[in-house]
């Protein structure tokens, strides 16, 4: 059992060093489709940082990467594995918004069982399961069932679980969707420290700039429909007041190549110009300067919203 015990840590560190050599996520031309319907269509992206914040993505993409979906074209590398690979070798564990949980267990009971379904033994389970618990600050719910437990307690309990399983990097969605201000403040902290040791990507349709996840993310990646609308630390997104992400008709090189002949610039790698949607920084021209621009250029610019709005 020692041996057993210390060729478990050395593996475990083994890959965690992998892990971290490793982007936290990465897709190549990725379509995840629900119900037949493309939700992700050609999405491409590499990430960075150790602590991520995904911003505006459809649902699917966390679905995909935690391994709830299945992905219809393309690659989705989480720490460098196909996230089923992730998560069977334990590399990788996922907090999803409020999924159904049995009412009748106590929050200690779902916790200990999310360890023990990743392959812990018991008494290893029930010692992870305490540890995540206090992380997570639900040492007064512990015997509490989940039906009795307030929304957040619940998804502190989801969070816990995924804690639990020893995963060196969590998922976590959209946790702070529908709870007032002041107790979503209050539970991010909480996450917040209960993750400092692992490696996190937080999926959200918009984050405040103040808020404790925004705070501690060393990248954010800003997702328009299926492509990077901007990525790069959270509070530089955000602070771009002239940076625009648009959706053009008809003849977008042109525009482009003129937008950028009078002072403006495209926003990511050249071929992004042959594509309908572009994220653009505006520089010395006003949003009336585009209007102008895409009828000279024979296009029509459909969409047109800041780019930092992903942040409240």
């Amino acid at each position: 059992m020692r041996g057993a015990c210390q060729g478990f840590h050395v593996n475990r560190f083994a890959s965690a060093y992998h892990l971290r050599v490793e982007p936290l996520l990465a897709s190549s031309s990725l379509r995840v489709d629900i119900s037949g319907t493309p939700a992700i269509d050609g999405l491409s992206l590499a990430s960075t940082g150790d602590h991520i914040l995904v911003l505006g993505a459809a649902r699917a993409l966390f679905e995909a990467a935690a391994g709830l979906r299945a992905i219809t074209r393309g690659e989705l590398r989480v720490a460098g594995q196909e996230p089923l690979a992730a998560l069977r070798a334990g590399a990788v564990a996922g907090a999803p918004l409020d999924p159904p949980m049995p009412s009748t267990w106590t929050v200690r009971h779902y916790v200990t069982w999310s360890a023990r379904l990743s392959g812990h033994g018991g008494g290893t389970a029930r010692a992870l399961a305490d540890e995540a618990m206090a992380r997570m600050k639900l040492g007064e719910l512990a015997a509490r069932k989940l039906a009795t437990v307030a929304p957040a307690g619940r998804r502190g309990a989801v969070i816990a679980g995924a804690l639990a399983t020893g995963a060196p990097v969590v998922l976590v969605e959209d946790l702070l969707g529908g709870l007032p201000d002041d107790a979503g403040r209050s539970f991010a902290r909480v996450v917040v420290r209960a993750l400092a040791d692992r490696r996190s990507v937080f999926f959200a349709a918009r984050v405040a700039l103040d808020s404790p996840i925004a705070l501690v993310a060393d990248e954010a990646l800003v997702i328009d429909g299926s492509r990077v609308g901007g990525q790069g630390d959270p509070a530089e997104i955000a602070s771009k007041d002239s940076a625009f992400v648009l959706r053009v008709a008809g003849d977008a090189r042109a525009f482009v190549d003129a937008v950028e002949a009078q002072g403006g610039r495209l926003l990511g790698s050249p071929g992004d110009a042959s594509q309908a949607r572009l994220t653009i920084d505006l520089g010395a021209l006003h949003t009336r300067d585009l209007l102008r621009i895409a009828a000279d250029s024979n296009a029509v610019v459909l969409e047109l919203r800041p780019l930092g709005r992903a942040f409240a």
